[in-house]
């Protein structure tokens, strides 16, 4: 099988919105599914000054990709990360996956889109 079932990105930090509005700065998470069978994944929030957010479950099927935007709400209750707050995402699947993460920052006129570099084990 292709992959790992944990991954793990140390610096989440959706920054704030920048002044042009045609431009919406994100957060993504992006994970593939390189393998015939369909997976549950599960994602972990872990903050510097309060208790993880868990049990945020999807399934990706065999063979498929999947875009999970963190500025938007996740999971069945809706939960909103907020701007401006420090956290490591924590990505365990019940089969390999291979994932990255990104950021686009709007901050400034001469944006920047740049990945965060994980960590990988089963």
């Amino acid at each position: 099988m292709i992959g790992k079932k944990n991954w793990v990105f140390c610096d989440g930090y959706l920054p704030p919105h920048g002044d042009n509005p045609e431009f919406e700065g994100h957060e993504a998470l992006m994970i593939t599914n390189l393998n015939e069978d369909k997976t549950k994944i599960e994602l972990i929030f872990v903050f510097e000054d309060k208790d993880p957010i868990k049990d945020i479950f999807f399934e990706l099927d065999g063979m498929r990709t999947t875009c999970v935007r963190l500025d938007k709400p996740l999971g069945d209750k809706g939960i909103m990360l907020g701007e401006s707050v420090q956290y490591t995402v924590w990505v365990k699947s019940e089969n390999p996956v291979c994932a990255c993460f990104g950021r686009l920052d709007v901050r400034q006129t001469n944006m920047a889109y740049y990945s965060v570099e994980g960590y990988s084990f089963d």
